[in-house]
């Protein structure tokens, strides 16, 4: 049977133990502006993967994955301390594509609204293509309509 509150603060309480050994024991010079986004646990409580974002280019993210790789003993190993569970869960880490999708986003948003300027700056000075009020009004009905009442019944000679 799963736990998934239980899972829930095993990923809290790894994200948070692997931040800091990162930031605290590591000191690998490969390993750059790395932050830990997310930690993710399985039901039974074996394998937990974790997120991260690294800020540079695709060159230091290759070698803050290098680094991560090479340090995940030691920080398994401190998150079995930190934690105190029976069976310290195996680390995978995965970069993050949240910033990806993120900057996918804006640059969507940017686009629309370069649309919309581009609408509204060709729309400036443009009239309507009919009459300003084109809906019918009731005294408009009743004078449009054709014969009246008076007229309606059989002609008389």
């Amino acid at each position: 049977m799963t736990d998934n509150a239980r899972a829930r603060k095993l990923a809290d309480r790894i994200q948070v133990v692997v931040a800091e050994t990162l930031d605290r024991r590591i000191k690998d010079p490969r390993l750059g502006f790395v932050t830990i986004t997310d930690a993710r646990v399985t039901g039974d409580l074996r394998e937990a993967t974790v997120f991260y974002t690294v800020y540079g280019d695709d060159e230091e993210r290759a070698a803050s994955a290098a680094a991560l790789e090479s340090a995940k003993g030691v920080l398994r190993s401190e998150v079995g301390r930190q934690t105190g569970v029976r069976f310290t869960p195996t680390l995978a880490f995965v970069p993050d594509a949240l910033p990806d999708n993120a900057r996918t986003i804006e640059d969507l948003l940017d686009k629309a609204r370069a649309k919309d300027a581009e609408v509204r700056q060709v729309s400036t000075g443009a009239t309507y293509a009919g009459d300003a009020d084109p809906y019918r009004k009731p005294e408009d009905e009743d004078e449009s309509d054709g014969p009246s009442e008076k007229n309606e019944g059989p002609a008389s000679a």
